[in-house]
Parts: structure tokens; C-alpha cells; sequence
């Protein structure tokens, strides 16, 4: 049973469910930040580990994380263990965005989600520009938004205008942002914790346009399943 971290558990909230990144687990101060930050604007969200992350709490060595595969069947864990009385949005941070992407479709077009959330998506690995990840992407029928600094070295605002995404995927830029979102200080008067809250309102924003009447949005047909749940 997967164990999960909720912010603002309350009933008849869309819910937003989130996966970690590569290297660091789901109570990093990003997370966190995310986490609350769209909990303050209405939502639910739960957190949840992969189970390489996990065993690191526990004494586990520091593995890398397993095969893509492996992480999209941890991740269809969670959402079967998820249980809520609303709209379900999946994503993550880098890695966990990206293994939601890979799966989105199949669960959007069973009526299980509503749409896809990533915060600060690896359009290919550093410093490998030509190894993109965005085939599965340019295919995606899910309504999905993608958070991300227009200097990511993962993806750069000039690299990822130059990849012909569909319309259904929204792109909310942070100027000057890292991967992390982070600004440089030099170069903007604002900081990653401004960042984190514009990405918030952005994810905000675009919940509310789906849920507007004729968009097909959270509300209309997508629910989480009412299963057991684990609380972390």
C-alpha cells in the first residue's frame, strides 16, 4: 500500500497527486513548497515516494532510480491506492513529472484523471540536448501543464519553443529559473520561493479554465477511485 503526505485533505477538492524527482525524495523544501502552496489555493495534495527513494530512509544504499518502467508501475500503485471524492490531476517534479507523462494518456482516456501536472520537465538529459524525451509528448491528448525556468539546462524556453508540443500541453515560464525554478539573483529582483508561487497560481489558473463549462476539464468525468488510501 503506498504511503502518502496530504496537504489540504479535504473532501470534494480536485486532488494533485506528485512524484519526487531523480535524486531527492518528497519533503524536499520545493516539494514542500509546492505542496502547501497549492493546498493554500484550494486543493488537495498528496505526496508520495518510489520505493528506491523510500529504502534510503531506512538504511537503504543510494541506488539510482530503476528503469522508467518499474517507476510508471509504482506509479499506477499510487493512483490505485489514491482515494478521493474529486477531480484527480497526476505529476511530479523532473523524473516524477516525466513517468506521469508516459502514463497520462492511458489513465485520461479511462476516465481516472483529469489532467498532468510537471514541474520542471527533462526534455532530455544535461548536456545531451539531442536525446529528447518529447515523442510521447507530441502525441499527448491529456490536458497537462508543464512549470518550468526558461534557463533549465533540461530544457531550455528556446529549445522547447522549438519543439512543436501540442496546444493541449500549457507552458507557464519562470523567468530566468533553474531546474529548480530558481532565479539568479543578478539577474531578477525575484527569488525561487516568488517562482514557486507563480507556478502555483499558474497550476491555479489553468484547473479553473478546465473546470469552466463546455472545456471538459476537471469536474466533468474524472474522479480518483474510491479505494483504500495510506497515509504517510
Amino acid at each position: 500500500m503506498t504511503e502518502f503526505r496530504f496537504d489540504g485533505d479535504l473532501p470534494g477538492r480536485t486532488t494533485v497527486l506528485l512524484a519526487h524527482g531523480a535524486g531527492a525524495g518528497m519533503d524536499t523544501p520545493f516539494m514542500t513548497a509546492i505542496a502547501e502552496g497549492l493546498a493554500a489555493r484550494g486543493l488537495r495534495v498528496a505526496r508520495f515516494e518510489f520505493a528506491y527513494m523510500a529504502a534510503r530512509r531506512t538504511g537503504g544504499s543510494k541506488r539510482p532510480p530503476p528503469k522508467v518502467e518499474a517507476l510508471e508501475e509504482e506509479y499506477r500503485a499510487a493512483v490505485a491506492d489514491l482515494a478521493c471524492d474529486g477531480p484527480l490531476v497526476i505529476g511530479g517534479k523532473s523524473m516524477g513529472g516525466r513517468v506521469a507523462s508516459l502514463m497520462a494518456d492511458e489513465l485520461w482516456a479511462a476516465g481516472r484523471i483529469a489532467g498532468l501536472l510537471c514541474l520542471g520537465y527533462p526534455f532530455h538529459p544535461r548536456g545531451k540536448p539531442g536525446s529528447l524525451r518529447t515523442a510521447h509528448l507530441e502525441r499527448l491528448r491529456t490536458p497537462a501543464l508543464v512549470c518550468q525556468g526558461t534557463r533549465d539546462p533540461l530544457g531550455s524556453r528556446e529549445e522547447v519553443e522549438g519543439y512543436g508540443l501540442p496546444d493541449g500541453i500549457a507552458l507557464a515560464w519562470l523567468e530566468d529559473g533553474y531546474h529548480d525554478l530558481a532565479p539568479r539573483r543578478r539577474m531578477t529582483a525575484l527569488s525561487q520561493e516568488d517562482h514557486l508561487h507563480s507556478a502555483c497560481d499558474a497550476v491555479a489558473g489553468w484547473l479553473q479554465d478546465m473546470a469552466r463549462p463546455g472545456h471538459g476539464g476537471p469536474g466533468i468525468s474524472s474522479t480518483c477511485r474510491q479505494n483504500g488510501t495510506g497515509n504517510g
